[in-house]
């Protein structure tokens, strides 16, 4: 089983309710922090839930509804 901590000051915090023996051996591997392209795809989506009363057809049209060309 793993488990996600932080680091502060320079010590790994794991959460409340994990209990590791005292002297348990461990692997720390750091994740990968998210690039300022997935905190922005992340905000779109969180956007994109907001949206109501759009046309059924929006994605395969988009370009009538944007920019005024004939439907597909």
């Amino acid at each position: 089983m793993g488990y996600i901590g932080t680091v502060s000051e320079g010590k790994v915090i794991l959460p409340p309710d994990v209990s590791l023996p005292e002297g348990a051996c461990v692997q720390v591997l750091p994740l990968a922090q998210p690039t300022e392209l997935e905190g922005l795809t992340a905000e779109l989506l969180r956007l994109a839930h907001k949206s109501r009363d759009l046309p059924a057809d929006l994605a395969q049209n988009h370009d009538h509804y944007l920019h005024g060309q004939p439907k597909q």
